[in-house]
């Protein structure tokens, strides 16, 4: 399926979106307080739009590795790097998020941009994460939520299930993409779900920010110890 519409991914999302997702990005990246030095591992990248965050922010990650099991989605990340000339600094890597070809305890930092709920065992996915992190490595994860408060909820649900299926059903000739996006969050739980995931599998002071009313959550923690 994320092969299937690799060509037409970062058009929907700034589209759905209405560009916010940059700033999306911008903000994870932000409470990662890069100093210019640190080594960043970016699962589930797609086509790298978090892991280039990263790379450019100022300061920058020294070198990021971008992991995904979407070979057409990688293809399409790595014309990107080519093209902003930061194929030298960036890594795309085809892999499994719960079996990744990264050395233990080699990374200074961990980010998810939309991808975790994605990962079919959320727990073993953690458990990497924690595993390729240095002592006190931090993570920065986004993803998809539903807002509370009561007059948006409503109105959100509705185009979140009716319209963003049809406008991604359009957009990239694909049936079910779109509508496996909504189904896909309701599958993923609450916040406070995750958060209690992330607690069990070794990080601390974590927590959950939500981003535009809700529409995101902005996981944050450090690896124990």
């Amino acid at each position: 399926m994320f092969d299937a519409i690799a060509a037409r991914y970062d058009l929907l999302n700034h589209l759905l979106s209405a560009g916010i997702d940059r700033r999306w990005r911008r903000r994870a990246i932000r409470t990662l307080a890069l100093t210019g030095r640190e080594r960043v591992l970016d699962l589930c990248t797609g086509t790298g739009d978090l892991a280039i965050a990263a790379r450019t922010a100022r300061p920058p990650a020294a070198r990021v590795v971008g992991v995904d099991f979407a070979a057409a989605m990688l293809r399409v990340g790595y014309e990107k790097l080519c093209r902003a000339r930061l194929d030298d600094s960036i890594a795309f890597v085809r892999g499994d998020a719960t079996r990744t070809p990264i050395a233990t305890g080699s990374m200074d930092a961990v980010t998810i941009g939309f991808g975790i709920r994605n990962v079919e065992n959320v727990a073993a996915a953690c458990d990497e994460i924690r595993r390729v992190l240095k002592p006190a490595g931090r993570i920065a994860i986004l993803e998809f939520g539903v807002p509370a408060a009561p007059l948006l909820r409503p109105t959100y649900l509705w185009y979140f299930n009716r319209i963003v299926p049809r406008i991604g059903r359009l957009a990239s000739r694909h049936d079910g993409a779109y509508a496996y996006l909504p189904a896909s969050v309701a599958a993923f739980g609450s916040a406070d779900e995750f958060v209690t995931i992330l607690r069990q599998r070794g990080f601390v002071d974590v927590a959950a920010v939500p981003l535009t009313f809700g529409i995101v959550s902005l996981y944050t923690g450090r690896k124990s110890g």
